[in-house]
């Protein structure tokens, strides 16, 4: 339990409650964003490209959208983090909310799978430098300890409100509503209009944006000449070398499990029985439901974390709690669906992304505790970009490449197989290295 004083109820002032708004509309639009392509990968290949799932053409462009612009990001992420130090956290946290909203809308009106592929490119490096700008505000806007792990919780929560609003509108889409909509391309595909949607958040952070504060921190030390240069070389020095490494291959593993294995499965279960004979629309509907399924374990888990960072002082036992489980669960659920169902699936995946979303809020309360004010969104970047959404991701493509290379009676099983020996992996090296994560300075303070 927490030996740290009970601090007054979270009672916050208007700006404060803008400040928070803001950032978990962007928290929101963030997940919102990333958890569309499992949704619409295959309608969009199916006719930009006209492959199949299972095919060559498919794997390879599937592969290509999943990952490719996850390294863009993790690249320009890593250097919006040092821009983030450098320029300050408002200013990056605006733009990049502006680039990812600009980049999703365009998306929509892709007419060939080279230009959706740009457009998801510049649309995640807006995601990517976003969480780490976002991250370092509210760390720095609410600098006592207790309060600030209820505002990141609460705020990081919406991240999992953003996965089920895709699968809602998604859902609603595919189920008659494209059909009302003016024509793209000459035709009515659900998947565009998603993707456009994707230009909601711009709307009120242009409204709102001269009412935002910069990190008064963060401004103070920079008026008196006091912030440091970032430097990606500090984050390597005896001081950091040790958090910044296990941090970002935990960040890596969370981020494998999420992409390489629960992502995978509205794809999965479209070939399962009792949904591979369903009519196309219906097909859809199964996909929607398992990501909505998806997300409310998320945002279960995202809840759970917010409740669980306030109570336990280990942060390496607060991260246990969802890691080691998760190694178990997603493997075994995997293997298992082919002959099991898609209720069964179903169950697993609530489970599993409980256990694996929770993870990602954790970095998010973890990180800012680690490094000084000059290194936050420096070191915040390199283990969340560089170490999840730049190695981690890439889970994502090598199952759709194995789908090919694992046994199975059919395509679908070898797909299923495939997410479940990533998360074997995956769950293996995060058992070996969740032991050398170090605690944060008990004293520490946001400075």
């Amino acid at each position: 339990m927490s030996s740290e004083p009970a601090s007054a109820p979270l009672r916050l002032t208007g700006r404060q409650w803008l400040i928070c708004a803001i950032a978990a509309l962007g928290f929101l639009f963030d997940t919102y964003e990333l958890l569309m392509l499992p949704l619409i990968v295959r309608p969009a290949l199916a006719e930009l490209v006209g492959a199949t799932p299972g095919s060559p053409e498919f794997s390879r462009w599937a592969a290509l959208l999943f990952y490719v612009p996850a390294v863009c990001g993790g690249l320009f992420g890593m250097l919006g983090g040092y821009l983030t130090d450098w320029f300050g956290r408002r200013r990056v946290l605006v733009w990049s909310i502006l680039l990812y909203a600009v980049s999703a809308f365009a998306a929509g009106f892709a007419t060939s799978p080279e230009m959706l592929l740009v457009l998801r490119c510049t649309t995640f490096v807006g995601v990517c430098v976003e969480f780490v700008a976002g991250i370092a505000w509210l760390a720095e806007l609410f600098p006592e300890p207790r309060l600030r792990e209820k505002v990141l919780g609460i705020t990081q929560a919406f991240a999992s409100v953003g996965g089920l609003l895709v699968s809602l509108v998604y859902k609603f889409l595919a189920s008659g509503l494209a059909a009302k909509l003016p024509a793209i391309a000459g035709g009515h595909q659900p998947w565009r209009y998603a993707l456009i949607s994707g230009l909601i958040p711009a709307l009120p952070l242009i409204l709102v944006r001269p009412w935002l504060p910069e990190s008064p921190i963060w401004r103070e030390k920079k008026a008196a000449g006091t912030l440091a240069r970032p430097s990606f070389f500090e984050l390597f020095t005896p001081r950091l070398r040790r958090a910044t490494i296990v941090a970002a291959i935990l960040s890596a593993v969370g981020f494998a499990f999420a992409f390489g294995a629960i992502q995978q499965g509205p794809s999965i279960v479209t070939g399962l029985e009792g949904v591979k004979d369903l009519p196309r629309p219906a097909q859809e509907g199964a996909r929607a439901n398992l990501q909505f399924v998806q997300e409310i374990g998320g945002l279960v888990g995202r809840i759970l974390l917010a409740v669980l960072a306030i109570y336990i002082v280990s942060r390496r036992k607060l991260l246990g709690l969802f890691l080691l489980p998760a190694a178990v669960v997603l493997p075994v659920v995997f293997y298992l669906a082919p002959s099991h169902g898609p209720t069964f699936l179903s169950v697993g995946v609530f489970f599993g992304a409980m256990l694996v979303i929770g993870q990602f809020s954790y970095w998010g309360n973890y990180l800012p505790r680690v490094y000084p004010t000059h290194l936050r969104g420096t070191g915040e970047s390199f283990a969340v970009n560089v170490g999840g959404r730049m190695i981690g991701t890439s889970a994502g493509a090598v199952t759709v490449l194995l789908i090919t290379r694992v046994a199975g009676t059919n395509p679908t099983v070898s797909y299923a197989h495939a997410a479940a020996l990533v998360a074997l992996v995956a769950g293996v090296i995060g058992v070996i290295v969740w032991r050398w994560l170090p605690e944060p300075d008990p004293d520490e303070r946001t400075a």
